[in-house]
C-alpha cells in the first residue's frame, strides 16, 4: 500500500517546486490536476438538481435516438 503524506505549503513554495520540474514531470502533474478537477466538478454536478435533470434528459434522448 502506498504511503500517504499530507503537506501544507504556500502557493509560492508550490510554484517554485513546480518550476523545478522537467517538462515530463510537469505534464504528469497537469494530468493529475486535471483528473482532480474533473472529479471535483463531477461531485458538484451530482449535488446539483438542475444538472441531474439535464443529465437524465440527455440519457433519455440518447436511448430514443439509439433505438
Amino acid at each position: 500500500m502506498p504511503a500517504i503524506v499530507k503537506l501544507q505549503l504556500s502557493l509560492e513554495t508550490l510554484a517554485e517546486a513546480i518550476s523545478s520540474l522537467d517538462l515530463s514531470e510537469k505534464r504528469q502533474l497537469q494530468e493529475l490536476i486535471e483528473q482532480q478537477i474533473f472529479e471535483a466538478e463531477e461531485a458538484l454536478y451530482k449535488d446539483d438538481a438542475e444538472t441531474l435533470v439535464e443529465i437524465q434528459a440527455v440519457r433519455i434522448e440518447y436511448k430514443m435516438v439509439s433505438q
